[in-house]
């Protein structure tokens, strides 16, 4: 749909996502004058940042799934992205690792993002709706990265206002679009997990509802393809930290990790189940096990530890066993194209795998509520 103008909503998200780039902009200018201020001391005078045409195309790649999407189109589009990839490229060159700086300028971020949402985000979370009501797949997919997405939460919204099963309207929608769209699809070869995905099938993937191409090397497009907004994200990272006072370097390795995607999809489906994540993610600090072998592959082994609590009952985890990749885990998930089945208010008995907000029960209308 088309958004009036003039739309209360829609200008508060404006300057709600405004607000965020401002707390980017003033991070890196924070964390480029104390760069300068150390290279004076420590060499006698600063260096130059780096040319804005060469900065620009390297900040955006390394940006790359650490802002919320929203903020990530306007930021790279505004006027002031010049300087402030020069100053993260200046960074960069002066030896600071973005593998760290960059997980936690997102979480401010997302945190200065909740603190100036407009009222009707204190609604359901429709990502969260998204991921109950529709398959994992494309289609799903283009929903959640179109330009649109702001447009469809406003008509949720003001659809839940009124009384309206939304997760029943969504199913409806999506059976209807992938009907009318089958014809205009080109035929071709099934889709194909990334690498990374396929060596993570076993204990990381069993009981998740997951696409079959699932790309664990873009962090940002696997979020969307398993649903999981830059604010859960941001809050999951969050979790892990409070989880694991006094290992902010091991919990940022964890974060970067490919596999990280799979642990926040676990946790959002726990959530959805409403299991205690804190007592789950308590077990880590009882269990340092995860610490020992070798230093380049904590991280690696912190997100199988994390994995391995959130399957077991607070406390009761056995030792980790390293994984193995499973056939069931590797068959069990979703198609690409939709349910085999027209999506109805009454879901039928799920197969053996399939996630638990696919199974028997009502369709979801009202998600998570924040």
């Amino acid at each position: 749909m088309t958004t009036p103008q003039g739309d209360p909503f829609m200008d508060a998200s404006g300057e709600a996502v405004q607000t965020v780039i401002a707390s980017v902009r003033l991070v890196l200018a924070i964390a480029d004058a104390v760069r300068r201020h150390r290279e004076r001391q420590q060499q006698g005078a600063e260096k130059e940042l780096p040319p804005a045409e060469e900065a620009v195309e390297g900040a955006k790649e390394a940006l790359q799934g650490h802002l919320p999407m929203d903020v990530s189109a306007a930021l790279l589009t505004g006027a002031d992205w010049p300087l402030m990839a020069q100053q993260l490229m200046g960074l960069k060159n002066a030896g600071v690792s973005l593998d760290e700086f960059l997980p936690k300028l997102g979480e401010v971020a997302v945190m200065v993002q909740e603190a100036v949402a407009p009222t009707p985000a204190a609604g359901p979370d429709w990502v969260g709706v998204v991921r109950q009501s529709l398959p994992a797949g494309p289609a799903r997919e283009a929903i959640l990265s179109s330009p649109s997405w702001h447009d469809m939460t406003v008509s949720m919204a003001r659809l839940e206002a009124r009384g309206v099963d939304v997760g029943k309207v969504l199913a409806q929608a999506h059976d209807m679009a992938i009907g009318a769209t089958r014809g205009i699809v080109a035929p071709g070869g099934a889709p194909v997990s990334s690498r990374g995905a396929l060596l993570s099938y076993g204990p990381m993937t069993e009981g998740l509802d997951l696409p079959t191409d699932l790309a664990l090397e873009n962090r940002e497009w696997a979020l969307v393809q398993l649903a999981i907004s830059p604010h859960e994200n941001a809050r999951y990272a969050r979790m892990l930290r409070d989880a694991l006072p006094g290992h902010g370097r091991e919990v940022d390795l964890a974060l970067t990790s490919k596999q990280w995607s799979l642990v926040a999809a676990r946790m959002a489906k726990m959530e959805d189940e409403r299991k205690p994540l804190a007592e789950h993610l308590a077990g880590l600090a009882k269990d340092l096990s995860w610490e020992t072998g070798a230093p380049g592959q904590i991280g690696s082994r912190l997100v199988q530890a994390t994995n391995h609590v959130l399957r077991h009952a607070p406390g009761a985890a056995p030792p980790v066993v390293r994984p193995r990749v499973s056939s069931t885990a590797a068959t069990a998930q979703s198609t690409t194209v939709g349910p085999t089945k027209k999506q109805t208010a009454t879901v039928p008995p799920a197969e053996p795998g399939v996630a638990a907000h696919r199974q028997t029960g009502p369709a979801a209308g009202q998600g998570r509520t924040r």
